[in-house]
């Protein structure tokens, strides 16, 4: 016992253990901070975007005003509802056509592959003021897009074929974040 005693006193008051100093505290701490960081910027460069909205192309599932929260690495399927940069800006809009489908508006009706598309609201939906030809055969690798409010015609009535690399992800959460 004596001699247990004796090698407590010879390696210290703390039985041998390290003390952190101030230092190695703070380096650790930044350390920590500088990983969450960078695990942020890849989650928000590569796997969820966060767009706001700023027109009504949307209404009335987004609304002017709304922040909308988007899923990168989303598989694209018929009426989900995307982001894609068109001119610049973010543009929200959902999707009607996928590659290789013939997309026909005709006396305010959609068609797609020559059967009338179900909505859960009818959207008149025309052809006036469309820069493309219909019947439109949508080509690969793009999606044909529509606004959900009709009377805006920027959507693929004016710029065709969504390219998949312009799409920004599918909207997973809308947050109203108007008027607070």
């Amino acid at each position: 016992m004596i001699k247990r005693e004796k090698s407590l006193k010879e390696q210290g008051t703390n039985g041998g253990k390290k003390t952190k100093t101030a230092l190695r505290f703070a380096m650790e701490f930044l350390v920590k901070i500088a990983v969450t960081a960078v695990v942020i910027i890849l989650l928000l460069n590569y796997v969820i975007g966060i767009y706001p909205n700023h027109s009504n192309a949307s209404y009335p599932m987004i609304k002017d005003g709304d922040l909308c929260v988007t899923f990168r690495l989303a598989k694209y399927n018929l009426e989900d509802e995307i982001v894609y940069i068109q001119d610049g800006k973010a543009r929200f809009g959902r999707i009607v056509g996928m590659p290789g489908d013939i997309v026909d508006i005709s006396d305010g009706n959609l068609t797609v592959n020559g059967y009338g598309v179900y909505e859960d609201a009818v959207y008149p939906t025309t052809d006036e003021g469309a820069a493309i030809s219909f019947p439109y055969t949508v080509p690969k690798e793009t999606v044909f897009v529509l606004n959900d409010y009709r009377s805006d015609p920027t959507d693929s009535r004016i710029y065709g074929g969504i390219p998949f690399k312009k799409a920004k992800g599918k909207v997973m959460i809308v947050l109203r974040i108007r008027g607070i």
